[in-house]
């Protein structure tokens, strides 16, 4: 059973997080590095070029790629300290095994894999070979994603294959295949510079990819109107024209009631909607009746706003609506993406310069990741595992009997209720760690305890892998040669700066090695790499993430080639739509109705007070890598609890107060921190942390039923003040995750 092995706190004393900082005067051979290796940022979907320094096989800092043409050099707290984690104290250098009473030993290579190969079989043969799960995640590059598909798939043979990007862009991802055809944002960000009028709607873009701020701040300078849409007055919200603090669970309605507002008064693209959409007037009579009174009462912003707002969208002639997980993590995310994309549509201005669309990809490798293979509902290509024709295809691609081909399995939050039922009985993860990103975390945990097999590939022990059987000790992205696809749909370049260290292996060496010996070696060789890219390229060849024509080369001389790039003397493609044909089955932009619904969860007498979560500056998701840099803990040690004056006053609660929030789920204490940059009837917690400074110990495990991406912005809450001012920041251990 895969619970822990011994008390938590001994597991942290040996395997972390513990914080890393370079040394006083950097680390030996910094100023005199044997190469400067140009790659990119192993963090957030900006994929910021960057230069690592390398010495004896070692990072030992960094230089500012000032060409690559995205950042310009440009680094955020996070990209500046990535190197911290290859000199790491805590790095896994050898396979581990769970011995009961002594935590987690380590062990041979052979051991490690002839136990996982053989407890795979057994579970398999006894349940079936669905009853073996596997979790991936998209800070993996394409070339691993695309194998980790193939993979389960063809040697481990079951569905139930999904992926962290089900808690990130799959909103996004199923409302843009509805209105186009394809999923990937319309423009590159340099068109955000003359845009007249930008809506960024649920992204904390200061703090969350805080090099995409130059080009919305190039595009204020030369006059640009920006509009802010967040329950929280976040950085960008404190110099917009306009901030629609929208109360949280609510954005279709604000969506529906501008669109509403721009047919009343005609602000409306004609001649584009009439030969370029279908679905119009369906969309605009599911929201007929969303006035503006009507809708001031539902999402609590003046109706005033909503007007000035709808009037400079509608009159603008050039535009970039930007959106990201605040409006996404929603039980009817898909909707609230699909009343943004009306917005757009109904003005007519995407598919030429300066006019664009896109959700921002929060995870480094989120665009591409979700484009080949790991989803559970997805082959490569962005093909749906469900359509004969694609499975045809790729079968061919994969030399396998296409009825040998698994089917749609479960999604991510699924697979833990799956293994609650007793029909999922072993897991293998990577890059992935769901204790601390799904919500609902006392029940995953709770998973967790009763798989019978649990083996996890990473660099770091990660909180979910203290439940493992085996930890099977993976490499760093700077690690492996490849490639990632940046939020623009960028295809770009990893490369190797170091080989891992001790004896670590690289991610895809143990992929291939598990699939040798279970009896798929024939349909896993690959010499490097490119190899492996070469084959994606072909298996996405036809599909809507066409990547055909894109090659190593083609990516090095051009610093990243745009995808759909069908073929090699294909340009790319940085703006789409410009020929007006979209990828849907009528060639037409489909508008698609998005009525307002309630939230999953809503306030009641118990539970009075709506709770939102979301990201700080200097850390990253589960926390996994940054929690273990210490400049980047120690500029937000612990998660605090955001709350209005006004609330606290009601509850009597004082400025580092200890707080007990508590829902549904469950409960956590949290220090308090009174800030006027948030709606009055809403608190905040960031959800990078684990143990009992876990945010996700509240939130809900309600999904959406299209995306089926988990509502982490929105639920209901009680407060507590428990009469006792926490100590300082500075003595926090929150990092730990105990």
């Amino acid at each position: 059973m895969a619970k822990l092995p011994v008390a938590e706190e001994n597991i942290v004393t040996k395997f972390g997080p513990h914080k890393n900082y370079s040394p006083k005067d950097g680390y030996p051979g910094r100023d005199e590095p044997d190469a400067l290796v140009k790659t990119h940022c192993c963090f957030c979907g900006m994929q910021c070029g960057i230069q690592l320094s390398v010495k004896d096989n070692k990072v030992v800092g960094f230089e500012p790629w000032m060409e690559f043409p995205f950042n310009e050099g440009r680094l955020c707290p996070k990209g500046v300290q990535r190197y911290l984690q290859n000199n790491h104290p805590d790095r896994l250098m050898t396979p581990l095994k769970r011995v009961e009473g002594q935590g987690f030993v380590p062990t041979s290579w052979d051991e490690a894999m002839s136990k996982t190969v053989s407890e795979i079989k057994r579970i398999q043969e006894k349940y079936g070979n669905d009853a073996f799960s596997m979790l991936s995640g998209v800070s993996l590059t394409n070339e691993k994603s695309y194998l980790v598909g193939k993979f389960a798939r063809v040697a481990l043979k079951t569905k139930n294959l999904d992926y962290n990007g089900r808690l990130c862009m799959v909103s996004a991802g199923a409302g843009n295949k509805k209105a186009f055809g394809l999923d990937r944002a319309s423009n590159n960000y340099s068109d955000l510079e003359y845009a007249e009028v930008i809506i960024v709607a649920g992204a904390n873009i200061s703090e969350t990819f805080p090099t995409l701020t130059h080009w919305i701040w190039k595009a204020r300078d030369r006059g640009a109107k920006i509009i802010v849409i967040d329950p929280r007055m976040i950085p960008l919200a404190r110099t917009a024209d306009i901030h629609l603090d929208v109360r949280p669970g609510t954005d279709s309605a604000l969506y529906g009631a501008m669109l509403k507002y721009l047919v009343d008064h005609d602000m409306l693209d004609h001649d584009f909607i009439d030969n370029y959409t279908s679905g119009f007037q369906e969309t605009i009579d599911a929201v007929k009746d969303y006035t503006l009174e009507w809708a001031e009462e539902v999402t609590g912003i003046d109706k005033n706003k909503i007007r000035e707002a709808a009037e400079l969208w509608g009159k603008a002639k050039t535009s970039f609506l930007l959106h990201a997980r605040g409006i996404e993590h929603h039980s009817k995310g898909v909707d609230n993406v699909l009343g943004c994309i009306n917005l757009v549509l109904a003005t007519g201005r995407i598919g030429r310069p300066y006019c664009g669309y896109g959700t921002i990809t929060g995870q480094g490798n989120g665009q591409g990741g979700r484009e080949h293979g790991h989803k559970c509902d997805q082959l490569p290509g962005n093909r749906d595992i469900e359509n004969p024709e694609h499975r045809k295809y790729i079968s061919e691609v994969w030399g396998i009997n296409e009825k040998d081909l698994p089917g749609k399995g479960l999604s991510a939050y699924e697979i833990i209720e799956a293994i609650h039922r007793g029909e999922i009985k072993g897991l293998i993860s990577i890059c992935f760690n769901p204790l601390v990103s799904l919500p609902n975390s006392n029940y995953v945990r709770e998973a967790l305890e009763k798989l019978e097999y649990y083996v996890c590939i990473d660099f770091f022990l990660n909180e979910t892998a203290r439940h493992a059987d085996m930890v099977l000790a993976g490499s760093l992205q700077e690690e492996e040669e490849g490639t990632t696809t940046s939020a623009e749909g960028r295809v770009i370049r990893i490369r190797q700066a170091v080989t891992p260290p001790g004896d670590a292996r690289t991610d895809t060496s143990i992929i291939l090695e598990i699939a040798k010996r279970l009896g798929a070696e024939d349909k896993f060789t690959y010499e490097n790499s490119e190899a492996i890219f070469n084959e994606l390229r072909v298996a996405s060849k036809g599909g809507t993430a066409d990547y055909n024509g894109i090659t190593y080369k083609r990516i090095e001389d051009n610093m990243g080639v745009f995808w759909p790039c069908p073929t090699e003397d294909h340009p790319g493609t940085p703006r789409l739509w410009e020929d007006k044909k979209f990828k849907t089955p009528d060639g037409k932009a489909h508008f698609n109705p998005a009525p307002y619904k309630l939230p999953g969860e809503v306030v009641d007498a118990d539970y009075p007070v709506v709770l939102t979560t979301g990201r700080v500056v200097s850390q990253y998701l589960s926390g996994t890598q940054t929690r273990r840099i210490g400049k980047l803990v120690d500029q937000y040690p612990e998660p605090l609890l955001e709350i209005h004056p006004k609330l606290a006053q009601q509850y009597g609660i004082k400025q580092r107060e200890l707080v007990k929030v508590s829902t549904r789920r469950g409960q956590g204490i949290f220090p308090a921190n009174i800030v006027e940059t948030i709606r009055e009837d809403t608190v905040f917690i960031p959800y990078h942390w684990s143990g009992k400074k876990s945010a996700n110990q509240l939130t809900p495990g309600t999904l959406d039923p299209i995306s089926k991406i988990p509502e982490f912005k929105v639920c209901a809450c009680h407060l507590e003040p428990l009469k006792e001012i926490a100590a300082p920041s500075t003595e926090s251990t929150a990092y730990a995750s105990v």
